[in-house]
């Protein structure tokens, strides 16, 4: 098929993303300013340069490359994704903090394999939907090759512990095997499956039921495992309609716990309220809708599940952020992607999307 140009529509969105996300990054990170001056240049410099600087040059490097390359590859970027997630665990690379073993440290760079592994399983399951084709209907080639997936990545997970990127990943897959073609009912019972071994997890887990316990009441410990919701309501409510202005947050420097990370959201409704929150939430949707419409207009099977399962994944973390922060869902410490601090989130999340504009010079019809 010939080439096109890259879908301006999608490319346009995505920059408009990308530019409020440095902005609202800047002006969050001015909380960590006023604590601690060298915290504030090592976390701009992770932001900026590794992040949006390395993603760049990620998402030009994608757009040379042919999206079938990441197909016959796929096993391979897998199971590295694997192995340097379960890396965390041995002495002296991996790096724990707060109770969790989750980060890479090596040669003074400290990173998430996660968010790697996140962006393998995409590849790797869009090939083997790809190659099973008609026979996802049948339980060895649909059902039985996610449920195994999932299955080796939970019990990585689990034990860092980082039940957040699991649930991602599981609606992903879920989502990209609806799309191959399998029935609801298939899928509803593997569903079903992972929400009892949640459920399992949950019973077991303390710190986990602190968090259910904080969803269903908000303000039973307002100085403990509530204190950043509460803050984040504070801060949203105190937006308004129009919000306090850029960079006249309040909560960011005294009360929000990390304003540049997981509770970005909550600066962004004070600063620029309800219409500005309205405004990135309806950009979301854009990038959704745009993107599963390149994903339709794909040349194959493979292009078509690779674009939807990037899409679906990156969206479906951003409104869990901000579900999570608004408190119509527990608290999960996932980055709002784009705008949220995370260099190694950051770079993947670009490299993918230049995935996406690549196939996208090679859609079906000009839309």
């Amino acid at each position: 098929m010939k080439e096109k140009k890259v879908d301006r529509f999608f490319l346009i969105v995505v920059l408009l993303l990308i530019s409020i996300g440095i902005a609202m990054f800047i002006s969050a990170s001015l909380g960590i300013l006023a604590k601690n001056a060298n915290t504030f240049y090592s976390i701009l410099f992770s932001q900026l340069v590794l992040g949006f600087g390395f993603g760049f040059l990620a998402i030009y490097f994608s757009l040379k490359i042919n999206y079938k390359f990441w197909r016959d590859y796929s096993f391979y970027i897998f199971l590295g994704s694997i192995l340097l997630t379960a890396a965390v665990f041995i002495p002296g690379l991996g790096w724990k903090h707060l109770g969790a073993q989750r980060w890479i440290q090596f040669i003074g760079l400290r990173f998430q394999p996660v968010e790697i592994l996140k962006f393998g399983f995409v590849i790797y399951f869009a090939a083997w939907l790809s190659w099973a084709k008609n026979r996802v209907q049948d339980f060895r080639f649909g059902i039985l090759p996610l449920a195994i997936l999932l299955t080796i990545i939970a019990a990585i997970l689990f034990r860092q512990p980082d039940t957040k990127s699991f649930i991602l990943i599981a609606v992903t897959g879920f989502c990209m095997l609806f799309i191959s073609g399998v029935s609801m009912k298939w899928i509803t019972l593997l569903g079903a499956g992972s929400m009892i071994v949640l459920g399992f997890l949950v019973f077991f887990t303390p710190y986990l039921q602190d968090r259910i316990k904080t969803f269903m009441d908000p303000s039973q410990d307002p100085q403990g495992s509530s204190y950043q919701i509460q803050q984040s309501l504070i801060a949203i409510g105190s937006g308004g309609i129009f919000g306090r202005g850029y960079g006249q947050s309040i909560q960011k420097f005294s009360y929000l716990p990390e304003p540049q990370g997981d509770s970005i959201f909550a600066v962004v409704g004070e600063e620029l309220g309800f219409v500005g929150s309205v405004a990135i939430i309806i950009l979301y949707l854009l990038f959704v809708l745009r993107g599963l419409r390149i994903a339709n207009n794909s040349p194959d099977l493979f292009s078509r599940l690779l674009v939807s399962g990037i899409v679906i994944l990156i969206v479906a973390q951003s409104f869990m952020n901000i579900a999570s922060i608004t408190g119509v869902f527990p608290l999960t410490g996932v980055p709002l992607v784009f705008i949220s601090h995370g260099g190694t989130s950051l770079m993947i999340d670009l490299l993918a999307l230049g995935i996406v504009l690549q196939i996208s010079k090679f859609q079906k019809q000009s839309i």
